[in-house]
């Protein structure tokens, strides 16, 4: 690691300088917020209008503005399914609709849940088993099974890469992006109007870093949460663990975060890709890295996080990073019960991922130099008078506009047609 404050902080403002280059900065992370918040907008408003009970959620990295054009990062969609109820107290039960009760016992994982199916039309647990997806227990619970999605019975609306409007069936639908699009990622779920009971200490807790802010907290308590059909890697029971899901206070949190938090995060996501992840496994995901980003700006203080200190924050970082891979044990930042790494990796891929953990930690500053993604080792390098500057064929902040134009039309065209085409059948 370096040794030289002084040199640590210049280079930490060459990198942040780079990273401004290829489109890491205020200016364009909220571009990307607002295009892609644009297009949860309109999606929502197309389905209301061809009367879909769906609600969509736009998530990830792409719309965080978390990710360079090199990362090629996935668009992540949660959809909403409004067809349950589900609720964690019994004064949330609603008559006339399908109420499910979330369980949380010695028997599910933590940061998991059972779905005990409710009577319609009292108050009281269900006594009828239902045809398809439901399981009656050892204690006499009838419960719904995560594979509700896999069946004929269900689906969830999906974007094909030329735009059609088309119904899959599983719990997780990747589509592959036409030319010039990313994939897409889309994950059905169930709302919860509720904080999660889980996660009730998260809400009073206070870090060094005063972070979150009580204003924030108290946002996120009214998001609720979801239940999205997958068990843990570890459960006794995968087929009926429902996992709960805080994404739209992740979200919130990531939309508050500095440019400097941004930069490291995107630096973490690099380094994960060229490093530790470098044949496309996914040992450490990128959700990983983002929780370990949120424990560190909790614990430490806010003052520390500007750029002439990128690479301080990095290294403390991957150094949090490296203790959880040690401990096998990486704490969701929200539900701290709930171990992201639980049943993630072998003892052997453990020994592989620590040994090129330490081989970055002890050789930084050559590791970022190597770093082909966006050519942020070249443009670094040319920022340190180690390379003459390379003509670029074109400005990756002018590809960013572009794309955002094209992108924004593609969207709103589709979602017009969808529209279009269900008022023709509709008028037939």
């Amino acid at each position: 690691m370096f040794q030289e404050p002084d040199y640590r902080e210049n280079l930490s403002l060459m990198l942040s300088e780079v990273l401004d280059d290829i489109g890491v900065n205020e200016r364009m992370v909220m571009r990307r917020r607002r295009r892609y918040m644009l297009k949860e907008t309109m999606s929502n408003i197309r389905n209301r209008s061809i009367d879909l009970k769906l609600t969509e959620y736009h998530l990830g990295s792409q719309t965080e503005g978390s990710t360079t054009i090199g990362l090629n990062s996935d668009i992540d969609i949660l959809v909403c399914v409004h067809d349950f109820n589900i609720i964690q107290d019994w004064s949330e039960w609603e008559h006339g609709k399908k109420n499910y009760l979330m369980i949380q016992d010695e028997n599910t994982t933590p940061g998991y849940c059972f779905l005990q199916l409710l009577h319609c039309y009292e108050p009281r647990p269900a006594t009828v088993i239902p045809k398809e997806h439901h399981i009656n227990n050892r204690r006499g619970r009838i419960l719904l099974k995560n594979t509700i999605f896999n069946g004929s019975g269900q689906g969830f609306l999906k974007h094909g890469p030329s735009g059609q409007c088309i119904f899959k069936h599983g719990p997780s639908y990747p589509v592959q992006g036409g030319h010039g699009m990313c994939d897409t990622d889309t994950v059905p779920a169930f709302s919860c109007k509720s904080w999660p009971q889980s996660a009730s200490g998260w809400l009073d807790r206070q870090g060094i870093g005063r972070w979150p802010t009580q204003d924030m907290r108290r946002y996120i308590a009214s998001t609720g949460c979801f239940v999205v059909p997958t068990g843990s890697k570890v459960s006794k029971y995968p087929d009926l663990e429902w996992r709960i899901s805080t994404t739209l206070a992740e979200r919130c949190l990531t939309f508050n975060l500095n440019i400097t938090q941004i930069r490291c995060y995107v630096l973490l996501k690099m380094v994960l890709k060229s490093f530790l992840n470098p044949h496309g496994e996914i040992n450490i995901s990128s959700f990983m890295c983002k929780t370990v980003l949120f424990h560190c700006i909790e614990n430490t203080e806010s003052s520390i996080w500007k750029e002439n200190n990128l690479i301080i924050c990095l290294t403390y970082c991957l150094l949090e990073l490296q203790s959880c891979v040690q401990n096998n044990c990486c704490s969701h930042f929200i539900i701290r019960e709930n171990n992201l790494m639980a049943g993630q990796f072998t003892a052997g891929k453990k020994h592989e991922l620590l040994k090129n953990m330490s081989d970055y930690l002890q050789n930084d500053r050559q590791m970022l130099l190597r770093i082909d993604i966006d050519d942020l080792g070249h443009r670094l390098q040319v920022k340190l008078n180690m390379v003459p500057q390379r003509a670029y064929h074109y400005e990756i902040k002018e590809l960013y506009m572009f794309c955002d134009y094209l992108n924004t039309a593609y969207v709103t065209s589709i979602n017009h047609m969808a529209i279009l085409k269900y008022l023709q059948k509709k008028a037939l």
